[in-house]
Order: structure tokens, then C-alpha cells, then sequence
């Protein structure tokens, strides 16, 4: 094992220093949407649009925005994705043999996205080019001689008419390379169990048998299954029980209201490295030396166009429009935040996965993922984005010293008069009044249309503190346990309501 992982340490080393990227971004992505639409040309959708002549044409990009209108789920599901479940060349080459499950935090109803062979294939080179930067980093030599634990959903998929379907974490597990197995762990038996708390159970067990250096997945359910691991094996710190866990490769949610109670699992320093790895594609992967900005995936078989996030060009039920306009890599302006819009080869075009952000570098082109479309809290204009609550949050956590990982806020319209609605999910007691003060402060202070609001339609703010238990039951109760599972962070009034049904409060 530790020959192995020296070499494929030195060959990631190799491939960093000899065979990186050389093309700007703006000109890898010009010719990743010419690969594109070559590719899908004769698909039904290419033929629908005329791929030829936009290939043909001499802006492509120009007409490509031109003709093609900015679409979410629902719209390509209705015209062309549940085609692809019974008929191959839709739009994509080929019939998609895996379809990806993605609930996410939008809705109790699963999405269904095609995944092709092209697609997983570029999953494989981003997940590829991560451990290339991986491998820049200053880190123990025993850390390449380890096992890799991903804490993911189930990799047991269902078949339906023909097809596999499952989350997009355990397609990738039944799509790992042969040599990969010889690190993965738990291994490909316990990750296919598909209750929660059975296969968490199962990971504790068998924890003391691993020699575990790299961890991966969603933040919140990594730190339950670490903590279920530490007390079955009664260890203080999870490196105790593995000495070259340093390593932590962190998806799906912001990592930063996580940050200290996650970090306070480990004894020794724990580098930390983001992703964006969604069901729509592996869109950006941690960077050397700056682990929780990402490098953009610009030559991995995505197009990739920006909107400014202002709360404009989307309606009433978070949906950007179809005529919004986008702009490319080369207008971006750093630190402003951006709707992305992907077009990929699972065969999605001019699609919004919904979620938002900023490039802290344009040169070299480094970005942060900032939230969610829906996270969008405005209802009397106060424009607060995730971004700017998840800051909210980690503010009163520091002020109070307190963990407060998991939180709700909604606008909720008491005695004629509205107000923002915090649920926190914390074993602590908290200062109630203390907290909504200073939720209020800090939001006055960084954020000028909050300020306005406050002074308008806004009357103030509410906390309320939940129990974790009490909110795990609810989550239990909801479907919600699970590796992939990304929690709501903003309710409308309905779900609101719903939430209070199901909660029994004190």
C-alpha cells in the first residue's frame, strides 16, 4: 500500500508540474462549447436548434445565446429528458444509462438527470485533477499511502425501464476505476446498504480496521458519522483512531457554519478542500494553497455562462427567466456574486442548476460557491442571499462561542407586521433576545437593502432554538437522513408552516 500511494503520488506530482493546463479558461471555453455542439449536432436537440450553423457561424457564442433560451428542471424534463428514458440521440448521443436522483433543497420531489458515459467520464478528470492539487499541497507522505472514506448516499441503485437511478455519489461508487477499490472505503458492500443509520452503524464497526487519510462528503452528515465512529471506539479524536486523517474534501453545503464543531473533531491540523460537485456535474475542485477557493472545470466538457445575481430577471418562484442575459469568463468582475448557467455533456443545455457564485481571482480564475437561487430571502426587499445569512450566523456563533451548525429563516407576517424567523438548531441554551440582535446588527451592516427594509416593512427579527434531536426526528420523519441530503436554509411561508405542523415545540 505504501509503494502504491508514493507512486501515484509522484505521477499526480508529474501531471501537475508537466501536463497542467495550458489555455486560458476564456479560450479552453470557447472550444469546450465548438466540442459541444459537434458532439450533439445530430441529436434531436441539436437538429431542433440547428447546431450546424451555430458551429458554423462566426460568433457561435453570440448565437448560441441567441437561439437557445435559458431553461430549469422542469422545462427540459417536460420536453426532452423524459424522451430519454425510452429513446436514445434526445440530447445527447446515445441512451443515458444512469439517471441521477436529486431532490436536493428544492422541493420533496426527485430530479432526474441523465448521466452519460461522457459525463462520468468527466467526473473521473475532475476528481482526477483534485488529487493533482491535492498533491501540491505540504502534506504527510502517509496521507498518499491511506484509504479514502466517502460518506455519501446509498450506491444501491433501482432499475427503471432499463435504466439505473440513484443519487449522483452512488452512481460514481459503481463507476469507480478497479485500482480505486484497493483505497475506497467503507468499500462497496456497506456503501450499498441503503438505511442511514445501518450503514453508519455497519462504518462504525469496521472503523478500527481502516487506516483512513482522505474524508469526503456533505459537512453535517460527515460529522455525525465521525461522531458515531469516535464512541463506538471510544476515542477522544477521530485521528487517534486514524493518525493520517488529515484531509477533508467538503461538498454540497457551505463549510463555514460547520467549521469549528467539525474541526474539533480532530487533534492534529485538518486541511480542508471545497467542491462543486453537483447531480449536473463536477463543476469546480479545490485549489493548492488557497484550499477553499476552487478552480473553475473549464475544459472537462462544460460551458459555463454567468448572471449577475441582483434579484432581477427571476420570477416569483425563483426561476430565472428564459431571456436573461449572460456573460462569459472574460466579464466576470470579482467578488460579485452570479447565477451559473451550465451547459454539459449530459447532454443540459443553457441550464441553471440553481445555485450562486463569486470569483474571489480573476487571474489566476478562482471562485467560492455562495448559496442557493432559492435561499433568496426578499420578500420585503431585504435581498438577503445565503451568502450573507450563512455570515449572519457564523457572526452570533462567534459573539456567543457557540456551535450553531443547522438553521431555518423564513418572513413570517405576525399582527399585520412582518418579520425574519430564525430557527437554530443548537444543544446550547441561548440568549434569544441577544441573538436577534445581533443577527440584526450584522445585517444592517453588510448589507444596505436589509437596512433600508428594516427601516420600511421589516419590523424586526425572531429566534428559536431547537433541539438537535428534536429537528434529526423531524428530519427522519421528512425522508431527509442521508450522505447527499443538502437541508433548507430558507422557507417560504408555506413549507413554514408545514415545519411547525410536523415540530412538537417546547
Amino acid at each position: 500500500m505504501a509503494l502504491i500511494g508514493s507512486t501515484i503520488k509522484k505521477i499526480l506530482q508529474f501531471k501537475a508540474e508537466y501536463l497542467g493546463n495550458r489555455k486560458s479558461p476564456y479560450e479552453a471555453q470557447k472550444q469546450q462549447l465548438i466540442e459541444l455542439l459537434d458532439a450533439a449536432r445530430k441529436t434531436s436537440f441539436g437538429k431542433f436548434y440547428h447546431f450546424d450553423s451555430i458551429r458554423e457561424s462566426d460568433d457561435p457564442e453570440a448565437l448560441f445565446k441567441k437561439r437557445l433560451p435559458i431553461v430549469h428542471y422542469d422545462i427540459m424534463r417536460e420536453r426532452w429528458w423524459d424522451q430519454q428514458l425510452r429513446f436514445p440521440d434526445i440530447t445527447w448521443p446515445g441512451k443515458p444509462e444512469y439517471f441521477a436522483l436529486s431532490s436536493g433543497t428544492t422541493g420533496s420531489s426527485s430530479k432526474r438527470l441523465p448521466v452519460t458515459e461522457d459525463f462520468l467520464k468527466s467526473m473521473r478528470q475532475v476528481s482526477l485533477d483534485q488529487l493533482t492539487e491535492l498533491s501540491k499541497l505540504e502534506l504527510p507522505e502517509e496521507v498518499f499511502q491511506s484509504e479514502a472514506l466517502a460518506i455519501s448516499s446509498s450506491s444501491n441503485l433501482d432499475k427503471r425501464n432499463g435504466n439505473f437511478e440513484g443519487e449522483i455519489s452512488g452512481i460514481n461508487i459503481n463507476n469507480l476505476p478497479d485500482w480505486y477499490e484497493l483505497f475506497f472505503r467503507p468499500g462497496k458492500e456497506i456503501a450499498a446498504i441503503d438505511d442511514w443509520e445501518t450503514r453508519t452503524d455497519r462504518m462504525a464497526e469496521e472503523a478500527a480496521d481502516w487506516n483512513i487519510g482522505l474524508i469526503s462528503g456533505i459537512p453535517s452528515w460527515v460529522q455525525l458519522c465521525l461522531q458515531k465512529i469516535m464512541v463506538r471506539q471510544g476515542v477522544e479524536y477521530i485521528d487517534d483512531l486514524w493518525p493520517n486523517a488529515r484531509v477533508f474534501i467538503s461538498g454540497g453545503v457551505a463549510f463555514a457554519t460547520y467549521e469549528h464543531s467539525f474541526r474539533a473533531l480532530f487533534r492534529k491540523q485538518l486541511t480542508v478542500v471545497d467542491t462543486y460537485l453537483a447531480s449536473e456535474g463536477f463543476f469546480a475542485y479545490g485549489s493548492a494553497g488557497t484550499p477553499m477557493e476552487m478552480k473553475l472545470a473549464t475544459q472537462h466538457g462544460y460551458y459555463y455562462e454567468f448572471i449577475p445575481f441582483t434579484g432581477e430577471h427571476i420570477d416569483e418562484k425563483g426561476q430565472v427567466q428564459s431571456d436573461a442575459p449572460t456573460i462569459g469568463l472574460n466579464q466576470l468582475e470579482k467578488d460579485r456574486e452570479y447565477i451559473l448557467v451550465v451547459s454539459t455533456c449530459a447532454g443540459a443545455w443553457r441550464y441553471v442548476p440553481g445555485d450562486t457564485v463569486a470569483f474571489t481571482s480573476l487571474s489566476p480564475l478562482k471562485m467560492v460557491l455562495t448559496g442557493r437561487i432559492k435561499f433568496f430571502l426578499n420578500v420585503v426587499g431585504a435581498q438577503l442571499s445565503e451568502q450573507k445569512i450563512n455570515g449572519a450566523i457564523r457572526h452570533v456563533s462567534s459573539h456567543l462561542e457557540v456551535d450553531i451548525n443547522e438553521f431555518m429563516v423564513t418572513c413570517k407576517k405576525i399582527d399585520g407586521h412582518y418579520f425574519h424567523v430564525w430557527t437554530l438548531v443548537s444543544e446550547a441554551e441561548l440568549p434569544l433576545d441577544e441573538v436577534a440582535e445581533e443577527i440584526d446588527h450584522h445585517l444592517k451592516d453588510v448589507n444596505k437593502n436589509y437596512k433600508v427594509a428594516r427601516s420600511k416593512a421589516l419590523e424586526g427579527v425572531i429566534c428559536r432554538r431547537l433541539n438537535p434531536k428534536k429537528y434529526r426526528t423531524y428530519l427522519e420523519s421528512q425522508n431527509k437522513l442521508g450522505g447527499q441530503v443538502k437541508i433548507q436554509k430558507v422557507m417560504s411561508p408555506e413549507t413554514n408552516e408545514q415545519f411547525e405542523k410536523v415540530l412538537d415545540w417546547d
